[in-house]
């Protein structure tokens, strides 16, 4: 094969089946720049209205160019922007709410300022208010694509259709995945490495529940798996490390992991040794 040849079937190929997609680095500047807009007040000094409002006469206008390259007509930009733009100090006020749950869940946290600008769980979690509210207006590829940036810079992986409640907390956060069906209630806490998935990964069931429902004031320690989109983790439940879960837990339940270690001194040899250092 040439390499005119297969320029040619490149050229073809994006032209027959290939969708819209929007510009990744506009959308990822995009979100940043409604994160520093909406927690600005945090952040910087001597902000005025007037300053406040040309941000936000810009983010939208960035938005809708992110938009019409998705939706290609002018109408169903202007309308999705006007939803979100109108659903968007809701989504603050969600926002602050997880900010503050933050700071009185977590002894090391010592101000709300720095819950906002330090701690990259509130910023996954703000990222996937966003994406969510994306999501839910059927806008295609953007909430996923929002959700994949955060998961680069936080290592925290949720889905954009995910469902979470108010007051939601990660601590540390790294390495914790949220599938898409999952629903998450309000006051829950969860820590590093908690896979929230599915039993199994078989497409042909895309369309069905195969996430866990975790219910209010739940609290998942570090490491625990829970899967299963009939696996229910009642209310006020306490899932500990390392545990792993595809059956439902009543409310009020703490699950713990029992392992077994063994500790002796230096000089105990009383096992026979079969190696050799």
């Amino acid at each position: 094969m040439t390499d005119n040849n297969f320029i040619q079937q490149l050229l073809e190929r994006n032209k027959n089946c290939c969708g819209n997609f929007p510009d990744k680095e506009l959308t990822e500047q995009f979100i940043d720049d409604l994160f520093t807009f909406l927690f600005a007040s945090y952040r910087e000094k001597d902000l005025t209205e007037a300053s406040l409002l040309q941000r936000y006469q810009q983010l939208k206008s960035t938005f809708e160019i992110i938009l019409l390259d998705l939706l290609k007509s002018k109408e169903p930009v202007e309308n999705n922007a006007r939803i979100f733009f109108e659903v968007l100090p809701v989504l603050y006020h969600q926002l602050i709410k997880d900010a503050n749950a933050t700071l009185e869940f977590d002894p090391a946290a010592t101000s709300i300022e720095e819950v906002l600008v330090a701690y990259p769980g509130f910023y996954a979690t703000a990222v996937h208010r966003i994406a969510h509210q994306l999501h839910k207006q059927k806008i295609p590829t953007l909430p996923r694509l929002l959700s994949e940036y955060a998961h680069s810079k936080t290592g925290i992986d949720i889905h954009p259709a995910a469902t979470i409640g108010e007051r939601f907390t990660i601590d540390h956060g790294t390495g914790i995945v949220i599938g898409e069906t999952t629903i998450i209630g309000n006051n829950v806490k969860i820590y590093q490495g908690v896979t929230l998935g599915a039993l199994n990964v078989t497409k042909a069931n895309a369309t069905k529940k195969r996430h866990p429902t975790i219910q209010d004031n739940v609290v998942i320690y570090s490491g625990a798996t829970i899967l299963g989109g009939k696996t229910v983790i009642g209310h006020d439940a306490t899932i500990g490390g390392n545990v792993w879960l595809t059956n439902s837990v009543e409310p009020y339940s703490i699950v713990y992991h029992k392992s077994e270690i063994t500790v002796k001194g230096s000089f105990d040899f009383s096992e026979v040794l079969n190696f050799v250092i």
